[in-house]
């Protein structure tokens, strides 16, 4: 029996325009009528993990930033795993070097130091992925993330790094140029504190090697004395290999990759088509 269900949220509980369906809605609200722990698990900043999930109406906990933060649905801090701050300056500067965009995620939300780029790049990347889309649509759905304080401006991360009242969860850099990405993983690979993983093929994210959703998701289930033969997970890209490894029933999504679903006991459908939900529903 299922009793605890974990989803990832960009390209499995969202869809395109960024938003949660109907059906998924319903579907989670139902499996939370039952008993059954919803968890969020997410790349993305509390902040941003909240704002689509308050617009569904939807309240539950959230593994955040890959794992290195956990928060109820309360929004308390339940655990953290950040990068040291020395750390964190070295691998901004390796990143640097290697002429990749990248934002910094903390415990007070996320950071660019281009506006304008951090629209750009996620309209790019939800267009490389849908392509029949509608661009403007896009545009304005992205433009969220700076006009309503999604994404903080910052002149330069060094304020960030020196601000001992931040904690630095992760650095999420992009590329669509050929080879970029490779570059900088490279850079980072005498890091051995660092785990680096990808929810696209345009980017890369950096967190603490203790920032993982599997592990976060571990300790989430042992706290709520549930079993991990128990859970279900949902993923679709390699930042959910550790969770989906650990889950008792592991779904993919139907617009995920062929390494992603060939790890997985069940496909469900697209992000396009709730599969989220018809995954919940079919294990209630």
């Amino acid at each position: 029996m299922i009793k605890c269900i974990a989803t990832d949220m960009d390209g499995t509980l969202l869809n395109s325009m960024q938003e949660i369906t109907e059906e998924n809605k319903q579907a989670i609200l139902k499996a939370q009528s039952q008993g059954v722990e919803v968890v969020v698990a997410t790349g993305r900043s509390y902040q941003e993990a909240t704002y689509v999930l308050n617009a569904a109406g939807l309240n539950c906990p959230v593994i955040c930033v890959n794992g290195a933060e956990v928060r109820s649905k309360e929004g308390e801090v339940i655990s953290a795993n950040p990068i040291p701050k020395q750390l964190a300056r070295e691998t901004a500067a390796k990143l640097s070097a290697s002429d990749v965009y990248f934002e910094v995620y903390t415990n007070q939300g996320a950071y660019t130091i281009d506006a304008e780029k951090a629209v750009s790049t996620l309209v790019d990347i939800v267009m490389s992925a849908n392509p029949e889309a509608d661009r403007d649509e896009i545009t304005v759905a992205a433009g969220a993330r700076v006009r309503d304080g999604l994404v903080h401006m910052v002149n330069d991360y060094e304020l960030l790094f020196a601000d001992n009242a931040i904690m630095i969860y992760k650095f999420l850099a992009f590329s669509f140029e050929d080879g970029k990405l490779e570059v900088a993983s490279e850079s980072l690979v005498g890091l051995t504190e660092l785990e680096v993983t990808k929810s696209g093929i345009e980017n890369i994210e950096i967190t603490h090697k203790n920032a993982q959703k599997g592990i976060a998701l571990e300790a989430f289930t042992k706290a709520k004395e549930i079993d991990l033969a128990d859970t279900m997970a949902i993923g679709d890209n390699f930042n959910d290999i550790s969770m989906l490894e650990k889950a008792g029933r592991a779904v993919a999504m139907g617009n995920a990759g062929y390494e992603i679903k060939v790890l997985c006991d069940v496909i469900t459908d697209t992000n396009e088509e709730s599969g989220v939900g018809k995954a919940i529903l079919e294990v209630l």
